[in-house]
């Protein structure tokens, strides 16, 4: 079966879209590579049952996580390092304060409920409007406003945020930038 060449134009359009919700989702470039592969595979395959006029963003982004979602049932029977001794040796410290955010914010969005951090991905991350988030996730959009109000707070609790002020450099790296532009 041949996918018309609009369509096509519009699949790939989204497909930078898609690879970033697949790295937020699995934490690994390559498994969200490897997701958005098949994405897309399975899309185009199935390319009869898009209704068109719908949304084709929301449409792949379903999929998409319908087969996160999937794998994760599969893989969580899979133990491969329970106690987490291996993983702990292939960790190098970071050399920028900005890893160690990412790691911080990283751990801070895998403490999250799952439906929480999706919801939050999606509308924060992604672009998504409420609406779209709750087409993609089956709900209501008063359930996806509450998720990510919710994932929020969390996130704000876990990086202890308290103000706008807490967002940039820091302290001693503003006051460095502060005496640079006196100069």
């Amino acid at each position: 079966m041949k996918t018309d060449p609009a369509t096509m134009q519009i699949i790939m359009a989204i497909v930078p879209k898609l690879r970033a919700f697949a790295i937020s989702l699995s934490g690994n470039v390559d498994r969200a590579d490897d997701l958005v592969q098949e994405t897309l595979m399975r899309a185009i395959a199935n390319i009869d049952s898009f209704e068109p006029g719908t949304n084709m963003q929301a449409w792949l982004f379903t999929i998409l996580r319908n087969r996160f979602r999937s794998e994760y049932r599969k893989r969580r029977r899979e133990v491969e390092d329970a106690d987490g001794h291996y993983t702990d040796s292939l960790v190098s410290q970071p050399e920028q304060t900005s890893k160690l955010e990412y790691k911080e914010l990283r751990a801070a969005l895998d403490k999250l409920p799952s439906d929480q951090r999706e919801a939050l991905i999606l509308v924060g991350a992604s672009g998504f409007s409420y609406e779209e988030a709750a087409a993609i996730c089956g709900c209501a959009v008063g359930t996806i406003k509450s998720r990510v109000n919710r994932a929020r707070n969390r996130l704000a609790t876990e990086l202890d945020v308290k103000s706008i002020d807490d967002f940039g450099p820091d302290r001693n790296t503003r006051a460095a930038l502060a005496a640079n532009e006196r100069r």
